[in-house]
């Protein structure tokens, strides 16, 4: 694996033992936004990995998946799920909003959500 790529793997791994960390707390409203993170951050391990441009500044998981190339890989779930995850990346500072995302983000939403982005991470590190 290139150098470059390491780092980005270990950013990935910090940030899905945040995401575990804050449902251990009980702390479910971050957790949507640290697991778009980590997928965040394994793409951008990928991103390094197998190509020769500098990194994108996209942030946009389906656009990154893209732009590496790996998406033509992906499954419909997987696909389904980046889209799942992507509002998840905004804080949200409006207290209207922050309600919301509360009440969606349940104790079972936010452990299918760890499940899932756990499975995507190490489908992408396979690939490294």
């Amino acid at each position: 694996m290139r150098e470059k790529a390491v780092g980005w793997v270990e950013l990935s791994d910090y940030d899905f033992d945040t995401a575990r960390a804050l449902f251990s707390a009980q702390r479910y409203m971050y957790i949507g936004l640290m697991c778009h993170r980590t997928i965040e951050a394994i793409l951008k391990a990928y991103w390094c990995n197998v190509l020769e441009e500098p990194l994108s500044e996209v942030r946009h998981l389906g656009q990154l998946a893209g732009e590496t190339g790996i998406i033509i890989e992906f499954s419909e779930d997987q696909i389904d799920f980046i889209d799942e995850l992507e509002p998840l990346n905004r804080v949200v500072l409006n207290p209207s909003d922050r309600e919301r995302l509360i009440k969606a983000l349940t104790p079972n939403y936010c452990k299918e959500l760890l499940t899932r982005t756990s499975a995507l991470r190490q489908w992408v590190k396979s690939r490294l």
